[in-house]
């Protein structure tokens, strides 16, 4: 009879048990420079999509992501150490807080629908509290996001956008630094171990023809892992939510 009961307990209570999800956010960067950048956005489901800012393609290609409701970022270009040519629209070390803030202003006024931004390169710049701090005020000021690519192990960035209240993750996984669907299929097994152990990660892939069609393939896997793939603006979301239920808890 106890079990009957336990059983029936069990029934009613399930439906407000709800164990935590584990979700993942891909970034497709560098889209803007080749018009075959356009296959990248008929990936299925929540992918989203960062652009180069002054690009042949860019503002096109981000308005036909925009169609499909996923989320558009820029993808800044910033000064790299080993002195590698940037593109239009880029931040370095040499620029002031006026400088800064007229590079990004000119390439939200071409995406203005843009949540936010990565960046494209980066390793001196991220390493650099000044610059850093430039672009979060202007960030904070409009409600926008930042993605770590953490193209450094010494970046400040994430730390410096959180310090500005500015919403902020870090890519955990590159996903195609081979072009080789063995390789990629290796890095996406590494991107479901990790979700299954932290339960959030961020993934950066790029709009390759060998990338998208590998990724055809292994997206279904995530579904076969009870991994929901989300827009980058979900995973922040879903991590501020985390993070205020602490603090209330904490007080």
């Amino acid at each position: 009879m106890s079990r009957i009961f336990f059983a029936l307990c069990i029934l009613l209570i399930s439906p407000f048990i709800s164990a935590k999800s584990l979700q993942v956010a891909i970034i497709i960067d560098d889209i803007g420079y080749r018009k075959s950048d356009l296959q990248a956005l008929y990936l299925p489901g929540n992918i989203s999509y960062a652009i180069l800012p002054q690009t042949p393609y860019g503002r096109a290609l981000a308005l036909q992501a925009k169609a499909k409701s996923n989320d558009v970022i820029l993808h800044i270009p910033m000064e790299a150490q080993n002195g590698k040519k940037l593109g239009p629209g880029a931040l370095t070390s040499q620029m002031n807080e006026a400088g800064i803030r007229q590079q990004l202003s000119k390439a939200f006024a071409e995406v203005p629908f843009a949540l936010g931004i990565n960046n494209h390169m980066g390793s001196k710049l991220t390493e650099l509290y000044k610059p850093m701090a430039w672009t979060m005020q202007f960030l904070k000021e409009r409600n926008l996001i930042f993605v770590d690519s953490m193209t450094s192990s010494a970046s400040q960035a994430e730390k410096v956008a959180r310090s500005f209240g500015v919403p902020s993750m870090h890519r955990h996984i590159f996903l195609d630094n081979k072009l080789e669907h063995s390789y990629i299929s290796a890095q996406f097994a590494k991107l479901i171990r990790a979700a299954k152990q932290y339960e959030t990660v961020v993934a950066i892939a790029h709009p390759h023809p060998e990338t998208v069609s590998s990724l055809l393939k292994l997206l279904p896997q995530l579904a076969e892992n009870n991994i929901e793939l989300v827009a980058i603006s979900t995973l922040l979301a879903t991590q501020n939510a985390e993070l205020q239920q602490q603090i209330s808890a904490d007080e």
